[in-house]
Order: structure tokens, then C-alpha cells, then sequence
């Protein structure tokens, strides 16, 4: 058994458990560091029809913190991930900054890179899922590692995050 399977062996049980929106994501960010690598994860939900995103998950509650919202900005980045409901990535922290605004925050935590990977159900983006590592970290050996073990596992936990926490109405995403 590889450790690819042990991993997705791991979450799938931590899954079936899960009693809370944290639990389903803390699932979800042991399977992406066990197999894909990542010195931050979060998960972020939208509301478009409010245009806000909110931090539903993180692993570092001291730096980014799941309280609040913000704005969603129609920019490249959108356009990208909401848009083209396509995977975004960024391997230095020069790209980071210029699609976002906490980019030397996220250099003083040693990351430089970042991948933000789509959850869609119902036809449209709910949520992304933010993994962050070191420069240059995502190759494209990387990106498609990401694809093909967290984009199906995403959608479970969202879904069972939504069973504990429904979002407001933002599906599908419409723009």
C-alpha cells in the first residue's frame, strides 16, 4: 500500500465520522499535507450573491483567523477560479502579491507559492480550498497531483460540511 492509499484511506474514515464543518476539513488538510505538501491550508466559502467569501477552515487560526468576511474583487484571479472554475497557482511570492493583499504576510509564514483549487457542486464554485508552500513548491507534477487526489475528496468534505453548516445561497456561481 502506498502512502498515497493510507492517506486516502485516513481521510475517508476521519470523513465518515465528521460531526462538524472543522472535522470534514481537518480530513481534507491531513490528506492534502500527507500527499501533496502544504505549510498553510484554508478553505474559503463564497456567497456571490452577497459577493463575500468567508474562511471556513484553517490550520493557523493565529494568521488567518475563521471569523469574519470579505469582499469578493472580480479580478484576473476571479476570473480564473470563478470564472473558468480553473485551478489557480502561483509560484513566487511577486505573483502572490499581485492577486493578494496579505502576500508579505504569507512570505513572513515561509510560503511563496499557493495553489487555490475550485469546489464545485451544483454546477458552480462554493468554496476554494488554499494550499501554500515554499517558492516555487507546485510544479506542474505537483499541480496535477493536487487534481487527482484532493478535487473529488474536496467535494466530500464540502458536502459534508454543508450537511453540519449550509452556505447561503451561492450555488451555482453565476457571473
Amino acid at each position: 500500500m502506498t502512502d498515497h492509499q493510507q492517506a486516502r484511506e485516513a481521510f475517508e474514515s476521519a470523513l465518515a465520522v465528521a460531526r462538524t464543518e472543522a472535522a470534514a476539513f481537518d480530513a481534507l488538510c491531513a490528506l492534502a499535507k500527507a500527499t501533496v505538501g502544504a505549510k498553510l491550508f484554508t478553505v474559503m466559502t463564497v456567497d456571490m450573491k452577497a459577493m463575500l467569501a468567508r474562511r471556513a477552515y484553517t490550520d493557523d487560526a493565529g494568521n488567518y483567523p475563521t471569523s469574519g468576511t470579505k469582499p469578493i474583487e472580480i479580478n484576473p484571479w476571479f476570473e480564473i477560479v470563478h470564472g473558468r472554475h480553473e485551478t489557480f497557482v502561483a509560484n513566487t511570492l511577486a505573483d502572490i502579491d499581485k492577486v493578494f493583499p496579505d502576500a508579505d504576510l504569507i512570505g513572513r509564514l515561509g510560503c511563496g507559492s499557493v495553489v487555490n483549487l475550485p469546489i464545485l457542486l451544483g454546477g458552480g464554485v462554493v468554496a476554494t480550498v488554499n494550499i501554500l508552500h515554499e517558492e516555487g513548491y507546485y510544479s506542474p507534477e505537483r499541480v496535477a497531483l493536487v487534481h487527482e487526489t484532493l478535487r473529488l475528496p474536496a467535494m466530500a468534505a464540502m458536502a459534508v460540511a454543508l450537511t453540519m453548516s449550509p452556505l447561503p445561497e451561492s450555488r451555482p456561481s453565476e457571473v
